[in-house]
């Protein structure tokens, strides 16, 4: 009797987590920004206090650039999605990479942020072709 309460009685079926509102590469694109800013201030900057603040708050930015690519890639984009362009993957890839140790988040390479960006470009192109669709 109690399953039967507590079953559900109607399917239902969405191609996200909630409404389509809450998914946006601009989140990993603004934190991206900010990483390569800061290794541009770094660059530009010979005080060790500001060098070591500004190399522990570019690995959190990068850090969270992960997180936000994460989410798009596993929570938004479906199989069809991965269908229809065939180097998501890859690009989810290469920029959570690009996000990691072997890219901003282990160094204060400026070139390391902009191949960055180039990635959440791509990614964030793709993003809005799906949502007209």
């Amino acid at each position: 009797m109690l399953a039967n309460l507590l079953r559900p009685r109607t399917a239902v079926s969405a191609h996200c987590d909630l409404p389509c509102g809450v998914y946006d590469p601009a989140q990993a694109r603004i934190e991206a920004e900010s990483v390569k800013a800061i290794c541009e201030k770094y660059a530009a900057n010979e005080d060790p206090v500001f060098r070591a603040r500004a190399i522990l708050i570019k690995e959190q930015r990068s850090q969270l650039v992960k997180e936000h690519l994460w989410v798009l890639w596993t929570d938004y984009f479906k199989p069809p999605h991965f269908e229809k362009y065939p180097q998501l993957h890859q690009l989810f890839n290469e920029a959570t990479k690009l996000a990691g140790a072997g890219g901003t988040k282990g160094s204060m390479d400026v070139k390391a942020a902009e191949d960055l960006l180039a990635r959440i470009a791509e990614i964030e192109k793709i993003f809005w072709e799906t949502k007209q669709a």
